[in-house]
């Protein structure tokens, strides 16, 4: 568990930049299960420096990131049948043996506030570092609505523009420093408590809502997979649909659409790019083990 006194949303971030690089390299590289030798050199940084890197950022070693975040020597287990966590525990992960859980009570707006585009619904948003790059959140007063991710200061105007795209007839205003101790109540696990959930409110179709819900149903450390959100919807039938709702998600990480695979294991696509989804499983990992 992270250090209250010592996390830093600006540490993380710049730890995620050099991260990227890193998964970069193993994801191009994962058929030859790169050394950390070859690791470190590829990111100009010591075997040190890479070791503390990833302890740092996710509590696991070079080895034991490149096992979580490719999951190419799980493949075969998959393959056969046998269940996600067991294959993570082939390929030598601990599982998840103390799991924290992002605590979250969530309500949605009414429909007709939806087809409304929220009209009149007030926002703040900002932008701060994260673990997992620059992150834009959005709130209202009755919680957070939407949790984006942009690539460098240079990608602010693209990644609001596409949230504010799904409500259009909000109102917006900026405010980095209101939505920053929301950050860290998110990216911080030393800070996720049942008796103080997270509030966070829903903005959707009915059956995107229903999709979202069922998101916040799968464990901090675990996966599932569309089929699998399908039949719980008892819509089995109905997988590609779900797997639209998951891709339209607006509140990334606390609503846990990077934990969802295809059915074979495999990573699929992700609004905020792969890079970022195997970012979070392999920090998940860490913190979880």
């Amino acid at each position: 568990m992270l250090d209250r006194t010592r996390f830093s949303l600006d540490d993380a971030g710049a730890d995620y930049a050099q991260v990227q690089k890193a998964l970069r390299f193993i994801t191009e590289e994962a058929n030859r299960q790169p050394g950390v030798e070859e690791m470190a050199e590829a990111l100009n940084l010591s075997s040190n420096e890479l070791t503390g890197l990833l302890r740092r950022w996710c509590g696991l070693t070079p080895k034991a990131f490149l096992q979580a975040v490719t999951l190419d020597r799980a493949k075969k287990h998959l393959d056969a049948g046998l269940p996600l966590l067991d294959c993570a525990l082939e390929v030598g992960l601990s599982g998840p043996s103390r799991l924290h859980d992002l605590f979250v009570a969530h309500e949605a707006l009414s429909p007709g506030e939806y087809k409304s585009g929220a009209a009149g619904l007030a926002i703040t948003y900002g932008f701060v570092p994260s673990p997992f790059g620059l992150a834009l959140l959005m709130m209202t007063p009755r919680g957070l609505c939407g949790l984006a991710f942009a690539e460098g200061v240079a990608g602010e105007d693209a990644a609001f523009e596409d949230m504010r795209r799904r409500w259009p007839n909000a109102r917006y205003s900026r405010d980095d420093v209101a939505v920053t101790p929301l950050a860290l109540r998110i990216f911080d696990p030393a800070r996720w408590r049942a008796e103080e959930p997270l509030r966070v409110i829903l903005i959707g179709t009915d059956f995107e809502v229903r999709v979202w819900e069922g998101l916040l149903k799968i464990p901090f450390g675990a996966t599932s997979t569309y089929s699998t959100l399908a039949c719980a919807l008892e819509k089995p039938k109905a997988a590609r649909a779900v797997g639209a709702a998951v891709g339209r998600n607006p509140i990334s990480f606390v609503v846990p659409c990077h934990r969802v695979l295809g059915k074979s294991g495999a990573l699929t696509g992700y609004h905020w790019g792969l890079t970022r989804k195997r970012a979070m499983l392999g920090w998940e990992a860490g913190k979880s083990a």
